[in-house]
């Protein structure tokens, strides 16, 4: 059965909802358009459809760049302008503050950046023929790819050389580039033919699953004027340009920071804590990956940094003691446990960031918070050109 429907809001998800006796999500439209459609999925509440023609067509499509794009799953808007990526994203963001936290705001204007290369950071599966790629959407078929329009150069050359090696026994690889570009790999592969991947890729260093590596395991960023390591064990925000700017404007935010106590939750390997340890009286980065841990260690220590202290723990197993001044959270998807806010309530700090990588959940935490804070600014941040994902910072002061 087909329709003729006329899409209107965009919510999260990469979908635009359109309303025919009740709700449709549709992919690939964008809000304006007249288009014809097929329902995929009928639910009591909604209906799930798919684009089979463009009728009235928005001033803001655009052909992708991306030869794979509609059957590998891992972008959604190339075929929108990238001004209308972000004011559709913003839209999205203002909707679930108003909807779910009840929070009446006028968002500060969007941190963005590049919207192609911007990668440094990629997770390519590996199909049976011994391919890189990507899954198709909403299955584990690899789409083989010669090059993603989202990496940085650097990362799709090695992409080219992987393509023309028999990866046997490797399930995923994760490539990251920096000064150099090291890889992790998973999968079954013997010490004889890590050592021949590894020349053969060009890569400066091989890590694998149990923890193990062969050569230069790390790759060396930089932050600010600080030297930022990582290795392919630990996440790192991968569109690292956008980064700097939110760096940045973190610390701009805060200041002065003379003297101020900071508590970094999900701190990562440093990301923030480091450039903030520069001008804080102490730090405390807390994480749970081992392998943050040790890489924001490293960081510390060859940057000279010595009033920054990582803890490995979960944000809920910590204890804080003592007083801070601002507490830093940069939470995964599913946002704040409630154990988490009464921990930051308990504490009372100051000022309050809160980067967010989900705008349910953070309209949702916000809601809470709102009992002794006070929301200073919200914004946009595109750290993903041309995918669904939708990422913001929030900053907040005490009542």
């Amino acid at each position: 059965m087909s329709l003729t429907i006329r899409a209107q809001t965009p919510v999260y998800g990469g979908y635009v909802i359109a309303r025919d006796n009740g709700i449709i999500f549709t992919k690939g439209t964008i809000p304006g358009e007249l288009v014809e459609v097929s329902i995929d999925e009928k639910k009591k509440d909604y209906s799930v459809a798919s684009v089979i023609n463009i009728l009235e067509p928005s001033p803001f499509r655009i052909n992708p760049p991306c030869p794979v794009f509609g059957i590998c799953g891992g972008c959604q808007l190339q075929f929108i302008s990238y001004e209308r990526q972000v004011s559709m994203k913003e839209e999205i963001l203002l909707d679930s503050l108003q909807r779910i936290g009840e929070i009446e705001i006028q968002l500060m204007p969007a941190l963005t950046d590049r919207d192609y290369h911007y990668r440094h950071r990629g997770q390519f599966k590996v199909s049976s023929n011994g391919e890189p790629g990507f899954y198709k959407e909403g299955t584990r078929e690899v789409v083989p790819i010669d090059e993603c329009p989202l990496m940085v150069e650097e990362i799709n050359y090695i992409l080219k050389k992987i393509r023309g090696i028999y990866l046997s026994g490797i399930k995923e690889i994760h490539l990251i580039h920096g000064d150099t570009t090291a890889a992790l790999v998973k999968g079954k592969l013997s010490s004889e033919e890590a050592e021949k991947t590894l020349s053969d890729m060009g890569v400066s260093g091989l890590c694998f699953e149990n923890g193990e590596s062969i050569g230069k395991d790390y790759i060396r960023l930089d932050l600010n004027g600080l030297q930022y390591t990582i290795t392919p064990w630990s996440f790192f925000q991968s569109h690292w340009r956008l980064n700097i700017k939110v760096v940045n404007l973190v610390l701009n935010e805060l200041s002065p920071l003379d003297g101020k106590n900071v508590l970094d939750l999900y701190a990562g390997a440093g990301n923030f804590s480091l450039p903030v340890a520069r001008y804080a009286g102490e730090v405390i980065a807390v994480e749970e990956n081992t392998y943050a841990v040790e890489d924001g260690q490293r960081n510390a220590r060859i940057n000279g940094i010595k009033n920054c202290m990582f803890i490995k723990a979960t944000a809920e197993k910590y204890r804080a003691r003592g007083y801070f001044d601002i507490v830093v959270l940069d939470p995964p998807r599913p946002g704040l446990t409630s154990e988490i806010v009464r921990k930051v309530l308990e504490i009372s700090p100051q000022k309050i960031v809160y980067i967010s990588c989900n705008p349910s959940t953070l309209a949702r935490d916000l809601k809470k918070l709102k009992e002794k804070y006070e929301i200073d600014s919200v914004r946009m941040i595109d750290f993903f050109p041309n995918t669904y994902h939708v990422e913001s910072i929030a900053f907040l002061h005490l009542k």
